[in-house]
C-alpha cells in the first residue's frame, strides 16, 4: 500500500500552507501539510460534519477521531470553550498540526493524542465525531465505529460523515449493529451525516 494520510509516519516531504477557513460563522487559521487528509483545505464533508452538528444536552467531553489537522475538534473548541475536546490522530504530522492550529487559534480546552483509533483509550464521551479513514479499509473505519460506539456515555451520541459510495449504508447498518440509534441528520451531495445514540 502507498503512503497515504492513515500512517504513523508520512513518506512524502513536508510543504505546509496556511489557510482561512469559515466555519459555522467561525474565522480560523491553519496550517494544512502534504501526507494529512485534505491537504489543500476544508473538505466538504468535515464543513457538512460541522455545520449539521446539534450538540446534545449531555454533559461531558467530545472526541474528534481521525482529527487530521484540526478542523472539527478547533472549530468545537473556539465554539465551545467550556467544553473539554480529545483529537487523536495516528498521524504524527496530523497530531502536531492540530497542536500548533489549536494554540494559532488561541484554543487551550483541546488534548491531541497520537493513537491508533480508540486503543486504551478508558475516558467515556458525550460525543464522538469523525470523518473515519476510508482509504485504511473497511476493517479498520468498522473497528473505529466499535471502539467509539463503545467509549460513549449513556445517551451519548456518534456523528459519522461519509459518502454513499464509500459506505454510508453499510455504515448505518453497522451502528445498528452495534445497537445504537440510527438517524440521518443530513444529505448533501452524496455525503451523509449520520447520528448513532447510545440509548
Amino acid at each position: 500500500m502507498g503512503d497515504h494520510y492513515y500512517t504513523e509516519k508520512p513518506n512524502v516531504e513536508s510543504k505546509r500552507e496556511r489557510i482561512t477557513e469559515t466555519i459555522a460563522g467561525e474565522t480560523l487559521q491553519f496550517y494544512v501539510d502534504r501526507g494529512v487528509f485534505s491537504k489543500a483545505g476544508l473538505d466538504f464533508g468535515t464543513r457538512l460534519l460541522l455545520e449539521s452538528f446539534e450538540p446534545p444536552t449531555l454533559t461531558g467531553s467530545y472526541l474528534d477521531v481521525g482529527c487530521g489537522w484540526g478542523p472539527i475538534g478547533i472549530t468545537l473548541a473556539k465554539l465551545n470553550p467550556g467544553l473539554e475536546i480529545y483529537m487523536v490522530d495516528i498521524n504524527k504530522r496530523a497530531v502536531e498540526l492540530s497542536i500548533e492550529n489549536g494554540k494559532m487559534n488561541g484554543v487551550k480546552n483541546i488534548n491531541v493524542f497520537q493513537n491508533n483509533l480508540l486503543s486504551g483509550f478508558t475516558e467515556k464521551f458525550a460525543v464522538v465525531l469523525t470523518n473515519p479513514p476510508i482509504r485504511a479499509g473497511k476493517e479498520i473505519v468498522f473497528r473505529l465505529y466499535e471502539q467509539a460506539a463503545a467509549s460513549l456515555l449513556t445517551n451519548g451520541e456518534l456523528w459519522v460523515v461519509i459518502q454513499k459510495k464509500q459506505g454510508a449504508p453499510s455504515t448505518i447498518t453497522k451502528l445498528v449493529e452495534l445497537n445504537l440509534e440510527v438517524d440521518v441528520v443530513k444529505k448533501s451531495k452524496g455525503y451523509f451525516i449520520i447520528r448513532g445514540k447510545n440509548r
